[in-house]
């Protein structure tokens, strides 16, 4: 298996991220796919629930905590309640080399003072139609699976767009064509009508 690069784009990571989110695969068996160790993943997840996909995104700024924080969950490891993975877990912490770095302060009797900090947001799902997702799904394909354009443009979540792709495909095959679509068509407008006829 040739070696990728360690630099993996927003979109590989989110699709890891959604993969392990989902179950449809085991997390070594992931990590073998994006040539990435389960740690990185794990804390691609533990990102991702936190932060959405902004915390997938390469930091360019410091991520800000209150020095209340920092010296709760240096105070939290010390006592033993948990470990490095776990306290940054609890915390929201991006990093153990950032926990290690405030238990240095801590210990060497230096003040812990606080950073500004600045949390994006997960964007949250919507009901749609079946004639909704196809219009999706179209746009997503179209644009080289960019599930965070189409999640913009639709304001959906991104694990929904993932998710119709990966059912999509499943079920037709990685390229479209023009009767799969014209098949998912004729099923909205069934739907729709059965609806209509329903609300009489």
């Amino acid at each position: 298996m040739s070696k990728r690069s360690s630099k993996h784009t927003l979109n590989e990571r989110i699709e890891v991220v959604l993969r392990v989110m989902e179950g449809s695969a085991s997390v070594s068996r992931i990590a073998e796919e994006y040539a990435v160790d389960r740690t990185t993943i794990n804390l691609w997840v533990r990102k991702y629930k936190a932060d959405g996909v902004d915390g997938l995104k390469d930091s360019r700024t410091w991520k800000g905590y209150s020095s209340e924080l920092k010296r709760e969950a240096v105070e939290y490891y010390l006592n033993r309640e948990g470990s490095l993975r776990t306290t940054c877990e609890k915390f929201n912490i991006s990093s153990h080399s950032v926990l290690r770095h405030w238990i240095n302060q801590y210990t060497s009797g230096k003040k812990i003072k606080s950073t500004s900090k600045g949390r994006g947001t997960v964007t949250k799902g919507r009901k749609t139609n079946l004639q909704e997702r196809i219009e999706i799904v179209q746009y997503t394909i179209a644009n080289d699976r960019d599930y965070r354009g189409a999640a913009e443009k639709y304001s959906v979540s991104y694990q929904q767009v993932y998710s119709w792709v990966r059912k999509y495909e499943k079920k037709w095959g990685a390229r479209s064509s023009r009767s799969s679509w014209q098949d998912l068509r004729v099923k909205a407008t069934a739907d729709r009508r059965r609806e209509t006829t329903a609300s009489y």
